[in-house]
């Protein structure tokens, strides 16, 4: 590690690491911190590497994601025993006294601190015992509109969440919503076209909710918005409820730079659990919305999220959501098994499922989620789709490009030129065993 001396004689960081945990909306405010940390006059250094700053931006959606950030935390410290260990994050703003208690961090920030967490950093000199920054609440926190470095850019258009589902702490630790002014979005757009990124994905903590809390705006004028007065080349949109996609937001994707991909997390297939859950649609609403999405838009992939084993759910409750799935055919499913969090209604829910039965039903799930990942895919076999190429990769003594299609399918191929940050065509050739999608290039 190496360090500076500032004017007051005191030792400055020169180097910073991050280490990110959970959804995209960690991930661009990660890159948020980058960029500030890096105008700050400190450079980046990997994860594994020594540095005079180590932040773990943490997620605390299962009581997993908090074990994993507590570990990490400990090892960023035997890492780094004379480094800053910063912790900020979801688990960060819901339980800030817990890890301020361990002592392998010196500074622990929630979400709506992390705009002042750079600038605290550089101010620290170190005390005994670690230091929370108080949170800050509704107007207090800053609007930040992070940017991802690389080939694409994720631009948060929103934070926080009004719904209050009975197993989800996000509220909690994310606010409630507030979104960010659409001339903000489209110079931040501009922005990062003119930095050389070829994509740009919208992402928030409730994307459909965006501009309740402005004047005549709404995720459809945003992006309209976004395609009318910006030279973006492809635009994705991260999550959506079935409530959310009317008709005249579907007509938006006439626009082949708007990515055909939506992600709509499912949950539960039993209006039963959904109910519970306090879900605010159907799984005929759900399905209905899937159907109208894909006689609207050619070539669409339909991702989901489903959760097992939630309080009181039953053998049928299941074979409900199983047997939705399996009718839907979606591109890939992200299973995950309920986990009780404190400060959630479903905490106090009795029939809490034991962790074998949650484990059997997410092993069915996943095992129908890779075959119909794999079904979707040989499906496409032979489509020329529009490919970013983000990086290139060596396994198995080859060397090959990887890339993801508007229709969000990752690929590889080889080839002797310089794909990075290029859009080519690709045709897609085969599916190997590992589900991994051959593709040709083609230079449009």
């Amino acid at each position: 590690m190496q360090t500076q001396t500032n004017e007051t004689g005191a030792t400055s960081p020169t180097t910073f690491a991050i280490e990110t945990h959970g959804c995209k909306l960690n991930q661009a405010d990660t890159l948020a911190l980058t960029r500030e940390f890096a105008e700050a006059g400190l450079k980046q250094v990997r994860e594994d590497e020594p540095a005079d700053v180590y932040v773990v931006n943490s997620c605390t959606v299962t009581h997993v994601a908090d074990r994993k950030a507590r570990q990490s935390l400990r090892a960023a410290r035997r890492r780094n025993p004379s480094a800053t260990i910063v912790a900020t994050g979801c688990y960060a703003q819901r339980s800030p006294k817990q890890l301020a208690d361990m002592s392998a961090i010196d500074l622990v920030f929630g979400n709506v601190d992390k705009s002042r967490l750079v600038r605290q950093v550089m101010d620290w000199r170190g005390e005994n015992g670690a230091s929370t920054v108080p949170c800050a609440t509704g107007d207090d926190a800053d609007y930040t509109i992070p940017s991802i470095g690389r080939t694409r850019a994720m631009v948060k258009i929103q934070e926080g969440c009004n719904q209050v589902c009975a197993y989800c702490i996000v509220p909690k630790v994310r606010g409630r919503e507030q979104s960010v002014p659409t001339d903000a979005i489209v110079d931040e757009v501009r922005r990062l076209i003119d930095s050389g990124y070829r994509e740009v994905v919208l992402t928030g903590t409730q994307l459909g909710s965006y501009g309740f809390d402005l004047l005549e705006a709404s995720l459809h004028s945003l992006i309209a918005s976004v395609l009318s007065q910006t030279d973006v080349e492809r635009l994705r949109v991260s999550s959506l409820q079935p409530r959310e996609i009317s008709d005249e937001l579907l007509d938006l994707w006439d626009d082949v730079r708007l990515c055909p991909h939506f992600h709509m997390p499912l949950q539960s297939g039993s209006d039963r659990i959904l109910n519970r859950m306090r879900r605010r649609y159907t799984t005929q609403e759900y399905a209905e919305t899937i159907s109208r999405i894909r006689a609207r838009i050619p070539h669409v992939s339909v991702t989901a999220d489903v959760i097992v084993g939630f309080p009181g759910e039953t053998d049928d409750d299941f074979q409900a959501t199983y047997k939705i799935c399996e009718s839907i055919r979606f591109a890939d499913i992200h299973v995950f098994p309920y986990s009780v969090r404190p400060g959630t209604s479903a905490a106090h829910f009795k029939e809490q499922l034991p962790p074998e039965v949650k484990s059997e039903r997410m092993n069915a799930l996943l095992a129908l989620s890779k075959s119909q990942m794999r079904q979707f895919r040989q499906e496409r076999l032979g489509d020329a789709r529009p490919v970013l190429w983000e990086s290139r990769t060596t396994r198995d003594g080859e060397s090959f490009w990887t890339g993801l299609t508007d229709n969000y399918i990752r690929v590889r191929a080889q080839s002797d030129d310089m794909l990075l940050n290029e859009i080519t065509g690709g045709i897609l050739q085969s599916v190997d065993e590992r589900g991994t999608v051959n593709a040709e290039v083609v230079w449009k």
